[in-house]
């Protein structure tokens, strides 16, 4: 079987059944070669057909088919059926639509013959492809609709600037259906592009090429398939091509003289004015700086730039005085901060003119020193002048100047200054010692125009003089050892002086007079301000003499020569073999570094506290041990009745009950109602004082509304007395027989705890008496 088209040119074949001879014997089978039952070629189709019939393809044939109609040709594959269908009796194979290549290239299907009858296949089934062939249905397609593209302004002719890519979609490999060519449609004269690359290059030379004359530019590409001929197809796309800056442009001034006015007062910094200049590049190319660079201003003022505004800033620097000079004139020079050598030179600046009038106005009075400093002896009288200041208005007025001194920098009131010739004297009396410097204030004021006011300082340094005696350095503890040897250094003495000579200290140490003929001790002056102590004996007995006083005397080296008188205390102690102290008497123990009278009433104070602390600790227990004051309820009311009799001390707690205080209001019923108790005599009514009634009843109301009382208030410490309290006795038993006064003064030697008691009796006797 053969498969045509206008352009097969394969054969397939396909092996089909040889003939057997079986007659009886076996015989030798016979190899035969056979054709294959396919001859198949690949199909080709063209792209988009506008055709209203189906487009032909080809036919399949097979040498199964002998023309009896008993052959049937059977298609599958990509397409079958719906995009391609093939005449079962015949084999024709046709396309039933428009196919694309550019949406799919070829296809691939699979055909056989089978038995009409029978349905069983007469041939294997085959694979074959339809291709379809490109023609030019494709336009070239940009990758983008805009390109934004920039190249330096004043570029050499040729200067590349962007490049623009187009694609086709149609077969590059068959025709030059996708081969382009790009060209340029609008942008002439100004850049150009290379039609096979698509690179786009500037076409004018530099001095055509300003970005200050134009900056932006709008190119039209076009890009053309069937490598630029006719019948081809177009694509366009637009470059927007924009002109960056160079600094092909120096900065000019806006005007060439510029004035300004500036009040004398002004000080250091305070601007004058701005002096503008302008630069037709953009960017740090117009970035610029001014400077003065001639004129008899040149010290009195500067300039800066203005990074905001790029405009020259005119300030102060120097004070100003229109009675000096009343005008300046200055010459500006700016110049571009960057240059390129390839359009400017360096030299590429501009020059302005620039006036400036000092106008004039009323200043405040002008010291002719910016800090005075004076110096003064520290026994200097009162009234004594220590210096002078000086100050003039600087206006042509020449205003009276008054002097006055700023009494919140002198609130002692020590000095004080003339108020026309600025002299400044003394009100007080000075001392160094207290006080070397004084720093004050001194007000200078226009006599005409209160308001116009300086201050300068003023610095007063105290002159020393030697009007301070030595001293020692420090309070010696010194002690000597009972056995020792005449000649023994005890103790190395220093001293100290509150003057301050310019020479520096100079201290000589004696003994003094009256001690040199029978002191056990001597003085060795070390002439390096210090001194020793030595002894003059081999021995001391501490039994006989526990302390000694030297009497050291010390002298400067100053004029008029100070001296003092300072007493050296030596204990008497006893000493191991090395002249390690180990025992001192009491009185030179308490005063020894190692325990002085301060630690030994520390040490007491301690002891005294933990002592107290333990008696109590030890009062509180026995306390808590004691039974209750109430036993039942029931004997209420003859406890309060006998409340006030002596019960047995502290051993006894059934005397009264104290806790039937806290009711007062059946306190008078119960009194009433009372039952005497049968082992006591009733007393008189004297026995119970009024003073003390009202003291309890007071305190007892006190606690009731107190809810934070304890359950026992501090009444109850009455009911402990007795024989076993060491208060004894408070019971008025003892004494009922009796006629005679009592004296209760005694109970103020008792202590505080005692000390109300005793102003109650008190109260009472001097009440009766």
């Amino acid at each position: 079987m053969q498969c045509s088209a206008g352009k097969s040119s394969l054969f397939m074949w396909l092996p089909h059944d040889t003939n057997h001879n079986n007659s009886g014997t076996t015989r030798n089978k016979l190899l035969k070669r056979v054709r294959r039952g396919w001859m198949w070629n690949q199909f080709f189709l063209q792209e988009e057909y506008t055709g209203s019939d189906y487009q032909y393809i080809g036919k399949l044939q097979s040498d199964q088919d002998h023309g009896n109609g008993l052959v049937k040709y059977v298609l599958s594959g990509e397409g079958a059926g719906t995009i391609f269908v093939i005449d079962e009796n015949n084999g024709d194979l046709h396309a039933t639509r428009r196919l694309d290549r550019e949406e799919k290239a070829f296809y691939i299907l699979k055909a056989t013959v089978v038995n009409k009858r029978t349905g069983h296949k007469l041939e294997p089934e085959t694979e074959f492809k339809v291709k379809l062939h490109d023609i030019n249905d494709n336009e070239p397609q940009f990758s983008k609709e805009v390109y934004t593209g920039s190249v330096p302004e004043r570029s050499d002719i040729g200067t590349s600037v962007i490049q623009v890519t187009a694609t086709d979609a149609d077969d590059s490999m068959y025709g030059n259906s996708a081969k382009l060519i790009y060209s340029i449609s609008q942008g002439h004269p100004y850049f150009s592009v290379d039609p096979n690359t698509g690179v786009i290059h500037t076409a004018l030379g530099p001095a055509d090429m300003d970005r200050e004359q134009r900056e932006h530019y709008q190119v039209v590409i076009e890009a053309k398939d069937m490598a630029g001929q006719r019948g081809g197809l177009t694509g366009t796309t637009t470059v927007n091509i924009s002109l960056t800056d160079v600094n092909d442009n120096p900065p000019r001034f806006t005007q060439s003289i510029y004035q300004f006015r500036v009040p004398e007062s002004s000080k250091s910094g305070v601007p004058v004015g701005k002096i503008k200049a302008t630069d037709r590049d953009i960017g740090k190319n117009a970035e610029m700086y001014f400077t003065i660079v001639s004129g008899d201003g040149m010290d009195m003022f500067d300039i800066s730039t203005d990074k905001d505004t790029q405009e020259g800033v005119i300030t102060v620097s120097k004070s100003l005085d229109y009675e000096k000079k009343p005008s300046y004139t200055v010459e500006i020079q700016v110049q571009n901060i960057q240059v390129d050598t390839r359009f400017m030179s360096a030299g590429s600046k501009d020059m302005a003119t620039v006036r400036i009038a000092v106008e004039d106005v009323d200043e405040p009075p002008l010291f002719d020193k910016a800090s005075y400093l004076m110096e003064v002896k520290e026994d200097a009288a009162v009234g004594v002048a220590v210096g002078s200041v000086s100050a003039i208005d600087p206006d042509g007025a020449r205003s009276i100047v008054k002097y006055s001194i700023d009494r919140r920098t002198d609130m002692d009131r020590l000095f004080n200054v003339h108020p026309g010739n600025g002299s400044v004297f003394l009100l007080k009396s000075l001392d160094r010692e207290k006080t070397a410097w004084h720093n004050i204030s001194i007000i200078a004021t226009e006599f005409h125009n209160p308001r116009q006011s300086s201050h300068v300082p003023v610095y007063i340094r105290l002159l020393d003089i030697n009007d301070n005696a030595p001293t020692f350095a420090t309070v010696y503890e010194t002690f000597v050892c009972e056995r020792t040897k005449a000649g023994q250094r005890i103790q190395t003495v220093s001293a100290v002086d509150a003057d301050e000579p310019s020479a520096g200290h100079k201290f000589f140490f004696s003994l003094a007079p009256e001690g040199t003929h029978r002191s056990n001790f001597t003085v060795r002056d070390n002439g390096d301000n210090t001194a020793g102590i030595l002894t003059r004996r081999a021995s001391y007995s501490r039994r006989q003499q526990s302390v000694y006083l030297v009497s050291v005397v010390i002298t400067d080296g100053d004029y008029p020569m100070q001296s003092s008188t300072g007493t050296l205390t030596v204990r008497v102690c006893s000493c191991d073999r090395d002249g390690n102290m180990e025992l001192c008497n009491a009185e030179a123990l308490s005063s020894s570094p190692g325990l002085s009278t301060g630690a030994i009433i520390a040490i007491l104070l301690c002891a005294i506290i933990l002592l107290m602390i333990v008696v109590l600790f030890t009062a509180l227990k026995r306390q808590r041990k004691q039974e209750p004051l109430i036993i039942s309820k029931e004997d209420v009311r003859d406890n309060v009745v006998s409340y006030n009799d002596e019960g047995g001390g502290e051993e006894d707690t059934q005397a009264f009950d104290i806790g039937a205080l806290r009711h007062l209001d059946t306190v008078a019923t119960l009194e009433e109602s009372s039952k005497h108790r049968r082992d006591i005599v009733p007393t008189d009514t004297l026995l119970y004082p009024p003073h003390l009634r009202e003291f309890i009843n007071q305190r007892v109301l006190e606690n009731n509304c107190n809810p934070a009382a304890p359950p026992y208030d501090s009444l109850a410490t009455y009911a402990y007395e007795g024989a076993g309290s060491v208060a004894e006795s408070l019971s008025s038993l003892a004494s009922a027989s009796s006629d005679t006064e009592q004296d209760y003064h005694y109970l103020s030697d008792w202590g505080p705890r005692f000390r109300k008691l005793a102003d109650l009796y008190g109260a009472e006797d001097s009440d009766f008496s």
